[in-house]
């Protein structure tokens, strides 16, 4: 009985020095990998939303508060004014959580374009969300366009056998289109 103990006793001091480690080496490692994370994954797709601006988008990115919520804005410019914004809003997808760059001419009120950030989707059918011939059919679009939760808005046909993944990026342009006038306010009044 007395090693059985023992055992259990030296095998809850192992846990608890890996777990503190681990713990330590994440918090060390977190802005590394958020960093990478904004170069690497996000900073492309936003350089694509935003093509056409002069700036650099990483650089004059901000963090905003609308609705209790956080979210990192993308600034885009052009000789020197402030041209277009972009943001990130989550959509649901077959698979899980679809992250959506969305991007705004803050002069027109229309859409600059639509990237996926991030998915889930079944390789194939729903990942096709993530192709230009999807995606480019969202620019131009004005923002007072009507999207139904339910299905994408006029021109955009959702992609044949990925209906789900389609809702789920018109879903997170829903959510982004609710959220623009606040975030164009507070983006033009810095």
């Amino acid at each position: 009985m007395k090693e059985i103990v023992q055992m259990i006793v030296v095998l809850s001091v192992i846990c608890t020095i890996c777990g503190v480690a681990l713990s330590g080496f994440r918090n060390m490692t977190a802005d590394r990998i958020e960093n990478q994370v904004l170069m690497n994954v996000q900073g492309p797709k936003v350089k694509l939303v935003l093509e056409g601006a002069e700036n650099d988008l990483i650089a004059d990115r901000k963090n905003l508060s609308v609705n209790d919520e956080q979210l990192l804005l993308f600034i885009g410019k052009k000789q020197g004014k402030d041209w277009a914004i972009a943001y990130e809003t989550v959509g649901q997808g077959f698979g899980g959580d679809l992250k959506v760059m969305v991007g705004y001419d803050i002069e027109q009120n229309n859409l600059t374009g639509v990237q996926i950030i991030s998915h889930k989707e079944t390789p194939g059918i729903g990942s096709r969300v993530t192709e230009n011939q999807f995606t480019k059919r969202f620019k131009g679009l004005h923002i007072d366009i009507e999207i139904d939760p339910n299905q994408c808005p006029g021109d955009i046909d959702a992609i044949s056998g990925a209906t789900y993944s389609s809702k789920g990026v018109c879903e997170a342009l829903r959510k982004s289109i609710a959220l623009y006038p606040e975030i164009r306010k507070q983006a033009l009044a810095n």
